[in-house]
């Protein structure tokens, strides 16, 4: 563990390394120069570098998996992250993935390694994609002989599996099997029945779910749609569906109040943990976090223990609510006071809590002490937290070694290009943005939609496609000179390009996607009316500033699930108290 932190400190602070010179590479041959110096500098050996250099390979627009077999077969002791690379690799295409359970067995048979959940996940992905039953079942049985066959993820590549096949009666005897489920087991199940358009069970399966998202809704209907059942069994869904979540909160509340009455024959250490489970990660999506861990204090009185999913979920309402002591204690007691390891997860749980707070030093000591390896999510998550609070020089660093771990990351290039164009460093910025142009890969562009009488509206940054695009424009004028007249100041650093003229940065910001939607909602909604929008990505600063005023103006309650959580804007606040 110790030469682990130690090469990865080395890293971190080398810009020469040659393992970034893979983030250069644009053909196959500049991939194999690259390899050549890997080895001459001895950092081949390093299981960090073979992982990226095979997850390039695999990966990129020039992959080679014929290439990435010859390195992989050079490797001496291939560990289970290179093996499970592998398999991941193999199992993206039909015709290749026999070789992810060639691939599998010989680690189970030649390197005396354990396959962990995620070998498991590839391979049954791979079973279920190009190879027959017979193979999928021989792969089930190890499974269970290394007591995997129960691990949520396992079990949910098992149902995708039989699900792939069309066997939906197999894929249901797994499910009903499952010690443990979360709504991607749901999903995954139902999918199933929907492909092979079993919609009575698909819509049985539905009605008992214990929770629904978007993904859940679309599915049933994809399936209605199917067998053209759509218009009476499921009329006003899109009503329901923006006011999902938030009647499940409720539904979830009165089922935690039953489960608080007193009942003779029940044992509290009985009680299922999932209800709690949503429970808090419902108050913490929404922002209230000391309710969420109201809820776990009340859970600890009654005796339900709680699970990996339960922290997860409440070092997330720490993390929004700015309780960063708290978020501490929590992660500690995870071993010392319920022997639950933490994992990936919770690190980057506390990589976000303590970035969030500005504790950037902490952050980077808690990566490097990490008891795994940290991937690329936790990284980028290190680089946001440096992207809000403004560390060029730290957050350069990191992003640096973020595309030396995957040069594919696209988060990494948007995240650097828009600290550089915060700081003024409008060269470096364009020279980002143009790398990530040059290597045919896009940013997800800024989509914030709303739903007016059953049609969604979507709209992006500057949309002018909407039948409406010059009423809502000149709206836009309107609101922003009222909006300034009650005290607003446009935050014209988050404008992301080089432009000289205050004006012009003001108009930018008034044409992003959010304020496009909200300005359409207030032209077409009665007044007084709440309007919910969705963004895909995390709200800007300026957006959350004009939001809170427009909810003061217009005396309008505004609902904006973002990316990150749920921003509840009334009477001129957010519920997030501007912390997100």
């Amino acid at each position: 563990m110790r030469q682990c932190i130690s090469t990865l400190r080395r890293t971190l602070n080398s810009q020469q390394n040659p393992v970034f010179l893979l983030d250069c590479c644009r053909s196959l041959n500049q991939i194999k120069q690259a390899h050549a110096q890997l080895i001459t500098t001895g950092l081949i050996l390093h299981p960090i570098t073979v992982h990226k250099l095979l997850k390039t390979l695999a990966e990129s627009s020039f992959a080679s998996l014929s290439y990435a077999h010859k390195l992989f077969d050079q490797i001496p002791q291939p560990d289970i992250f290179i093996y499970n690379t592998m398999i991941k690799a193999n199992s993206l295409t039909h015709t290749s993935c026999l070789n992810s359970l060639v691939i599998f067995r010989s680690m189970i048979h030649l390197s005396g390694l354990l396959p962990n959940r995620y070998s498991f996940v590839f391979v049954f992905k791979a079973c279920g994609k190009g190879l027959e039953v017979l193979e999928g079942e021989q792969v089930r049985v190890h499974a269970v002989k290394v007591g995997l066959e129960s691990n949520l993820f396992v079990s949910n590549a098992l149902i995708g599996m039989y699900a792939s096949w069309g066997l939906v009666d197999e894929a249901r005897r797994v499910f009903d099997g499952s010690l443990n489920r979360d709504l991607y087991s749901w999903n995954i199940m139902m999918a199933g029945y929907v492909g092979r358009g079993v919609m009575n069970q698909a819509k049985d399966l539905f009605d008992e779910m214990p929770a629904r998202d978007v993904v859940s809704w679309s599915t049933v209907i994809a399936g209605y749609v199917q067998v053209e059942y759509l218009r009476e069994q499921m009329k006003g869904i899109t009503d329901v569906l923006f006011f999902l979540l938030i009647i499940q909160l409720n539904e979830l509340a009165l089922l935690i109040m039953r489960l608080g009455e007193p009942h003779p024959k029940k044992s509290a250490s009985k009680e299922k943990i999932w209800p709690w489970n949503a429970m808090i990660g419902g108050f913490a999506m929404h922002g209230k976090s000391w309710e969420a861990i109201d809820l776990f204090e009340q859970m600890k009185f009654r005796r339900v223990a709680p699970n990996k999913v339960t922290f997860i979920a409440l070092l997330t309402a720490c993390s929004h609510g700015y309780m960063v002591d708290e978020g501490r204690d929590y992660f500690k007691s995870m071993a010392t006071s319920y022997s639950i390891e933490p994992e990936i997860e919770h690190y980057g749980c506390m990589v976000d809590l303590l970035g969030r707070a500005g504790l950037l030093d902490e952050v980077e000591e808690t990566i490097l002490n990490m008891p795994m390896v940290p991937d690329a999510a936790i990284w980028g998550a290190f680089l946001g937290a440096c992207r809000i609070h403004k560390d060029i020089e730290r957050g350069e660093r990191i992003g640096n070694f973020i595309k030396g771990l995957d040069s594919n990351h696209i988060g990494c290039h948007v995240l650097l290009a828009n600290m550089y164009s915060a700081s003024g460093r409008w060269s470096d910025a364009t020279a980002v943005r143009e790398k990530l142009e040059e290597s045919g890969r896009q940013k997800i562009p800024g989509c914030s939609s709303i739903e007016l009488n059953g049609v969604f509206h979507q709209f992006l940054v500057g949309d002018q496609s909407h039948p409406q695009t010059k009423q809502i424009f000149l709206f836009l004028d309107k609101m922003t000179r009222r909006l300034k007249i009650a005290g607003y100041v446009p935050e014209v650093g988050e404008v992301l390009l080089d432009i000289n003229d205050e004006e012009e940065k003001e108009t930018a910001l008034s044409r992003h996607s959010e304020k496009l939607a909200i300005a359409f909602g207030l032209m077409n909604t009665a007044p007084r009316t709440p309007i919910r929008i969705v963004k895909n990505l995390r709200v800007c600063g300026d957006c959350h500033e004009a939001t809170k005023f427009i909810s003061k103006v217009y005396d309008r309650e505004i609902i904006v699930r973002d990316r990150i959580r749920y921003h509840h804007f009334k009477n001129g606040l957010c519920s997030c108290k501007d912390y997100w």
